[in-house]
């Protein structure tokens, strides 16, 4: 009886330690995962060294963004497309506020301002005040296989910019054809005025 429970003991003991090795593990993969994040943001977002894009994205990766890129699958190259045209048309001063990370998924909120340096990325893309923004990524085999992006610039001057763009676009929209209007408007009182 005393043998059967030394051996109940070893056992418990044995799988408490593979238990124990297991977390360890899961939690360096963890720490790993959130190094992939920043460098990720770093060499793409923070410096312009956008090359490096397959060294932190799969060659294809699925995208849940605002807008209608919602469950869309790309190809790697897409990320260095993306970071290349806001380097093309500007810089940014950014920096990571912080990182959570829980098995193969890490949060990561990082904060950054734009600063324009052509005609384009002076009026469409320029911050004035820095944007929040928070990442979610899959990381699976050391590569991100998933983001979901959430910008947090509604309580920011960039949203009032957006709908005075608006505005401008659906004015100059209205004034076409209120312009064929009145011309059309012209040439039937003249049609009126001959008696046709």
């Amino acid at each position: 009886m005393k043998r059967a429970y030394s051996f109940v003991i070893i056992g418990l003991t044995v799988l408490s330690s593979f238990a124990q090795k297991e977390g360890i593990s899961q939690k360096k993969q963890t720490e790993i995962n959130k190094e992939i994040a920043r460098n990720f943001y770093q060499d793409l977002w923070f410096t312009d060294n956008t090359d490096n894009y397959s060294k932190y994205v799969a060659n294809q990766y699925v995208v849940h963004d605002i807008g209608d890129r919602k469950n869309v699958t790309e190809l790697a190259i897409e990320q260095k497309n993306i970071a290349d045209f806001f380097w093309e048309n500007g810089e940014f001063e950014s920096k990571i506020d912080y990182q959570i990370a829980e098995g193969d998924l890490v949060a990561t909120r990082w904060t950054g301002s734009f600063k324009g340096n052509t005609l384009f990325g002076r009026i469409a893309l320029e911050t004035k005040h820095p944007i929040s923004i928070i990442n979610v990524f899959r990381i699976k085999d050391g590569k991100i296989v998933e983001f979901w992006n959430h910008r947090h610039d509604i309580d920011t001057p960039q949203t009032l910019k957006f709908t005075i763009q608006g505005l401008i676009v659906g004015l100059i929209l209205a004034f076409i054809p209120t312009v064929v209007a009145l011309r059309l408007r012209r040439k039937l009182r003249l049609l009126l005025s001959k008696g046709i």
